[in-house]
């Protein structure tokens, strides 16, 4: 089987930031907007000392570190970044599977002396950008994956599926891609506490609490089996554009407008890469939380603000939000595709 490498640059946003501010460096920064529900978008290492961690409220983050520096991100910057990245990674190597703006799985079949060849690929694309990587190299995607976080920043970690497994066992089953913090509950509901624990669990006990296919799935996971596959092309599905409120909003009308402009800026989106979509969704988040996504199938694709906008604000005005609002936001789906079927609006319940 040939090996797969996980390739992960350190701390992306924020590195990109130190670059453009260099005088930033050694210092605890984050990189979030500055709301009041503005979440963390990613830390330096500086500040995840502190305890702050991706996806955490800005206002946590800034009582664990008031010293902390807040910068705004700016994704135009990152993906100027990524993009400089990843034609690194594919003049070297010829199958990659990129999934997302920082890391990439490589395909490192064929490659001689495939460790060196990494070693060299990470050495470039810092001398060409500045940023550094860390690698997870093993039998699978899994294990690559795994490799590649453990000994963060500038990691490089090359590990068998047998060695992950002796490696991580006493390891909590959260650490695996695929177990979320409510399954991760529910294993320690079982009794289940570490990876090690999970890989030596009856197969019947776990089908018993988590279905027929979802149960062998965990215990394969526990035990590092994974597929090896690498999927050159990731292609989206669907598209969307999606804003939370620094104060909730009531007022319809001012919904209205801010949805039509979020429709505009999915559509251009959409337009900038030659795609078009059936079904188009509007997600409404309200002050007590609770999430509502309508959606509707309409009989040709299109990337068309006006079309999008009109089903959307429809969408909205049907549903007449009974609260005040926090999160709203605009999907259309479907994309380039035709077989999605014709059906009426669809309400999904309450997370």
């Amino acid at each position: 089987m040939p090996p797969i490498a996980h390739l992960d640059v350190d701390a992306f946003y924020a590195s990109v930031e130190l670059l453009r501010r260099p005088e930033l460096r050694g210092k605890p920064v984050i990189v979030s907007g500055s709301g009041p529900r503005a979440v963390v978008t990613t830390a330096s290492y500086e500040a995840r000392v502190f305890g702050i961690g991706s996806a955490m409220p800005t206002v946590r983050a800034r009582r664990l570190c008031p010293d902390a520096i807040l910068v705004a991100p700016d994704f135009d910057a990152y993906r100027e970044a990524s993009r400089a990245v990843m034609r690194r990674v594919r003049a070297q190597v010829e199958t990659v599977e990129v999934v997302g703006l920082d890391e990439a799985y490589l395909d490192l079949e064929g490659l001689m002396a495939p460790r060196a060849a990494m070693r060299r690929l990470v050495g470039e694309i810092h001398e060409q950008t500045g940023l550094y990587c860390s690698v997870g190299i093993g039998p699978n995607r899994l294990v690559a994956k795994v490799a590649s976080d453990a000994e963060k920043p500038r990691g490089f970690v090359c590990l068998t599926r047998e060695e992950a497994c002796a490696r991580f066992a006493g390891a909590p089953p959260g650490l695996v891609p695929g177990i979320g913090p409510k399954t991760a509950a529910r294993l320690q509901g079982m009794g289940i506490t570490t990876l090690g624990v999970l890989a030596r669990a009856p197969l019947e006990a776990l089908e018993a609490h988590f279905g027929a296919n979802r149960g062998p799935d965990l215990r394969r996971r526990g035990r590092f089996e994974a597929s090896a596959a690498i999927t050159p092309v990731r292609v989206a599905v669907s598209e969307s554009r999606e804003t939370t409120f620094d104060a909730d909003i009531r007022d319809l009308a001012r919904l209205e407008e801010i949805l039509g402009r979020l429709a505009g800026e999915l559509c251009a989106r959409l337009a900038a890469q030659e795609r078009r979509g059936r079904t188009i969704a509007i997600k409404v988040r309200l002050d007590d939380f609770t999430t509502v996504t309508r959606a509707r199938t309409i009989p040709a694709p299109t990337d068309d603000a006006a079309v999008v906008g009109a089903v959307a604000l429809e969408l909205l005005r049907e549903y007449a939000p009974p609260r005040p609002v926090r999160l709203l936001g605009v999907r259309v789906a479907s994309l380039d595709h035709g077989d999605e079927p014709v059906g009426g609006d669809q309400l999904a319940l309450p997370l």
